[in-house]
């Protein structure tokens, strides 16, 4: 089942608004949790594992965000540069 665009939209500030921080805080806590384990990671490695991680939490949500930035496409009237007061 295809989302309509509107819905899509609000499914998208919904997933950045809530959904990112919690995500964050998901992935400060694992790398806080390697570290009291397995004692601090190596600067590079560290790295690396919160660009994998920034990375990853887009994934499931390509579908979601794909066409936000662009004009509504269900709209029948082409909206112009034009705008009159």
């Amino acid at each position: 089942m295809a989302l309509s665009y509107r819905t899509r939209r609000r499914l998208s500030a919904l997933i950045l608004v809530v959904g990112l921080p919690a995500y964050i805080v998901a992935a400060v806590t694992l790398t806080g949790w390697i570290n009291d384990r397995y004692g601090r990671l190596p600067l590079l490695a560290e790295l690396a594992v919160y660009v994998t991680l920034g990375f990853l939490w887009a994934l499931p949500f390509r579908f979601v965000f794909r066409g936000i930035g662009k004009p509504d496409p269900e709209t029948e009237t082409e909206r112009s540069g034009d705008r009159s007061a």
